[in-house]
């Protein structure tokens, strides 16, 4: 391409020619998988505080269309599910956030799971109190939208911790 005629006797149209072509090549480079695992890990978090604080917005923000969340009682949630109950305020959370220094985040390519201790406690729409540990799994794939939640696991609650 570069040896035709009109480039040689015209440099500056084979270096717009260049920069166009490059221009609409796909991108090939992506992050390092320790700015991923960085970024992921902070998208989770956000994703934490949102159910914490019902924010149905920022919760919708996260999640592919099609997540699902498997329990460790086998119950399954939506996307859907997950809005709605922000919406209806369902639990009110004084903690909903991760043990400290328990968080992982493993990256594969466009794939990253985040593995931590997650504090819940605060109380159910019917007045009931909750107060229990889970760990859990949650799978992030990025996207061309960015990096979604499409997966997550939750073992059952944790034993209570001697007093």
């Amino acid at each position: 391409m570069f040896n035709c005629p009109a480039f040689r006797s015209n440099p500056v149209l084979g270096l717009l020619t260049a920069g166009f072509t490059l221009a609409m090549m796909p991108a090939t480079c992506s992050a390092s998988a320790a700015d991923d695992a960085r970024l992921v890990a902070a998208l989770d978090t956000e994703f934490q505080a949102a159910v914490k604080h019902n924010d149905a917005a920022t919760i919708a923000r996260h999640l592919a269309d099609d997540m699902v969340l498997l329990t460790g009682r086998g119950r399954i949630y939506t996307k859907q599910d997950h809005i709605v109950s922000a919406q209806k305020q369902e639990r009110i959370y004084e903690q909903q956030d991760e043990e400290p220094g328990t968080q992982t985040v493993r990256v594969w390519g466009d794939t990253a799971v985040v593995t931590a201790l997650l504090w819940c406690k605060g109380t159910a729409g019917d007045g009931k109190p909750f107060d229990y540990k889970v760990w859990f799994s949650d799978t992030y794939v990025r996207t061309p939208a960015g990096w979604k939640y499409v997966f997550g696991q939750a073992s059952l609650p944790m034993p209570a911790e001697p007093a």
